[in-house]
């Protein structure tokens, strides 16, 4: 059977509530019947102690006539079932059931337990632990509370009887009454409890029928048909505006999401018409990945090959060079042949400075990566190439961010990486322009970078896709075509990569890009510097 939203809302409060005020009215039962309880105790207890002023003079002059019929009429109240007189003995001494008189009671019983009944004799005890509940015969429930009567000075010193005064208790007053009062009470209270119980559920859950009717299962209908509307595909249609409550919100939200659907819609059908464009641009950024997964396959093959030569080249080169130094420092030599061999020795060192690149090439050590500063490690790149004679009218500044955290990288790769950068930015500005080196954080890719601008001479866009492969130069005879390669293979051991732009007259900016470690992507960072150009010195500008 389906329940609807009222009778579900309804039946949960009504149960929620039913199990409340069954707790409430369980504790209220139990508190009150304490009370109730504490009261007759109270109340039998003043009983007691009126019995035992009031006979007072008469056990004083040994009146046991006069006594007895006191204790009896007080028995014969209404409240009172049974009234005893016990000696020190546990011998019933009188009572106001006749069956009872005569009778010898043991330390183990009821009444006398309460002094005899732990390893000491009791000679005074609170009124709680002076009374006992028991049923009687009928099933009724009583209350019994025992009072002891003391030897007091007017007892041993009366002219009339004698007790010695080293007995301190004389007897012990025992008064039961019954608690059908009290069981009264706390039925009417239960039934009270009771009515009040069902009134509570009754008027609750007609409450919540009206205001969940009023409140929640109209707009939700309006909801829910809006909603039927949207999976036919009718999207001009709006929600009416409810009370500024969380469903006038979701009635906000179903009109926010019909007016973006739409939207998705047209979009959807712009794109349709546009697909063969994207396509295409899809496809070229698939070829260019292809083209750099060709080159870095290209690259680790070319590596092992290189590291064979590189290795079967570099002894004979050392044979060569260490005679050619031999003949040159021979006195014996003819001046004619000095200049020959100052060129086989020049030649030599260039063959082993390639043989020696191509060895870094192959071998690509594995960084040893520790947090590092990005812009310290430029400084440092700065500090090495800016007193050149190739940077002697160029002007290096910077403008460094101060947003960016420790890097996990290796500083003297990337010092290597960066001064190769520098040596090649001055190459080609041909003398005299200026290089700019900025550092930061690109957001989009959540990674650090750095960017080293020239105002040179610029790549020609039909060598941008081969700067960076193996011997690939425009330096004619100034360099080996490695510089790039192995760059290119360090920044992508640290987990970045390289990226070119370049405008043939303009300039050229290479930006290297570094990833950020998981811990620092979100930690908030100081302020950015100010731009700064590196102080002039014998080789800057």
């Amino acid at each position: 059977m389906r329940l609807n939203l009222i009778s579900k809302l309804a039946l949960a409060t009504g149960l929620v509530l039913l199990c409340t005020m069954a707790l409430f009215a369980y504790l209220n039962l139990r508190s009150l019947k304490g009370l109730l309880l504490q009261e007759a105790i109270s109340e039998a207890d003043r009983i007691t102690e009126t019995i035992i002023r009031t006979t007072h003079n008469q056990m004083l002059r040994d009146d046991r006539p006069l006594f007895y019929k006191t204790i009896e009429e007080i028995g014969n109240q209404q409240g009172v079932e049974r009234i005893r007189l016990i000696n020190k003995t546990g011998r019933i001494i009188f009572s106001t059931d006749d069956s009872e008189t005569g009778t010898v009671l043991g330390k183990h019983s009821e009444v006398c337990a309460v002094c005899h009944g732990g390893p000491e004799l009791l000679l005074t005890a609170s009124s709680k632990n002076r009374s006992r509940r028991f049923y009687g015969k009928s099933g009724a429930e009583f209350l019994g509370i025992t009072n002891a009567i003391y030897n007091e000075e007017s007892c041993y010193t009366a002219s009339c009887h004698f007790h010695p005064e080293n007995f301190k208790v004389l007897g012990v007053l025992d008064v039961v009454v019954p608690l059908d009062r009290m069981h009264s009470l706390l039925d009417a209270y239960r039934s009270r409890m009771l009515l009040l119980t069902l009134l509570l559920i009754t008027l609750t859950s007609l409450s919540l029928t009206y205001f969940t009717q009023k409140l929640v299962n109209r707009p939700v209908r309006e909801l829910l048909e809006h909603t039927q509307m949207l999976a036919r595909g009718e999207l001009d249609g709006l929600v009416h505006s409810f009370a500024h409550d969380e469903l006038g919100e979701l009635a906000d939200s179903f009109n926010t999401m019909t007016v973006n659907l739409k939207k998705a819609r047209q979009e959807l059908e712009g794109w349709g018409r546009d697909l063969e464009l994207m396509v295409q641009q899809r496809t070229q950024e698939i070829t260019r990945m292809q083209a750099q997964l060709i080159r870095s396959e290209k690259l680790a093959s070319l590596g092992e090959l290189v590291a064979g030569i590189a290795h079967e080249i570099n002894n004979p080169l050392t044979g060569i060079l260490v005679f050619a130094s031999l003949i040159q420092s021979n006195p014996k030599l003819d001046p004619v042949l000095k200049n020959d061999i100052e060129t086989v020795l020049r030649e030599t060192k260039r063959c082993a400075g390639i043989v020696k690149g191509l060895l870094e090439f192959a071998r690509c050590a594995p960084p040893q990566k520790s947090p590092c500063s990005l812009n310290e490690i430029s400084d440092a790149a700065l500090e090495l190439v800016r007193h050149q004679t190739l940077f002697q009218d160029v002007t290096i500044a910077r403008n460094y961010s101060g947003r960016i955290p420790q890097l996990l990288l290796d500083p003297n790769q990337i010092e290597q990486v960066l001064v190769n950068m520098l040596v090649n930015a001055g190459h080609a500005l041909r003398g005299e322009g200026m290089v700019m080196v900025v550092t930061g954080i690109d957001p989009a890719q959540r990674m650090a970078f750095i960017k080293i601008s020239d105002n040179g001479c610029g790549i020609p866009e039909a060598n941008l896709d081969r700067i960076f492969d193996p011997f690939f130069t425009t330096k004619s005879n100034k360099g080996t075509g490695l510089g790039l390669s192995v760059s290119y293979g360090i920044i992508q051991e640290h987990g970045g990569h390289i990226e070119v732009q370049s405008q043939e007259g303009s300039g050229t900016t290479f930006t290297i890009l570094f990833p950020i470690p998981e811990a620092d992507a979100t930690a908030p960072s100081p302020a950015d510097p100010a731009p700064a150009e590196l102080p002039a010195g014998p080789a800057s500008g």
